[in-house]
């Protein structure tokens, strides 16, 4: 018999640079999100090609901003200026 020749999904890959352009994160905030389970995981096409699938990607921007709009994400907390050691704000 022949190949199947409609794809099931057509799946995208894209490397670093791109990553970058999509997802405004530093690469050791990904790696350490990928670590714990929250960011897609990278895989490796060759022994020196790493690229993450698209569609996945895609899928953790939507979680994301769902999650935004529900206020579910924990936000980091607001510094107090006065403690400040160097230049603290008077009131």
């Amino acid at each position: 018999m022949g190949m199947n020749t409609t794809p099931v999904a057509s799946r995208r890959t894209i490397r670093r640079q791109q990553l970058r352009e999509i997802v405004p994160l530093a690469d050791s905030t990904i790696f350490e999100m990928e670590q714990r389970g929250e960011f897609p995981q990278r895989f490796y096409l060759t022994s020196r090609c790493v690229v993450w699938d698209l569609g996945e990607v895609e899928r953790w921007l939507d979680a994301r901003r769902a999650a935004s709009g529900t206020k579910s994400i924990k936000l980091a907390p607001t510094p107090d200026v006065r403690l400040r050691r160097a230049k603290p704000v008077r009131q």
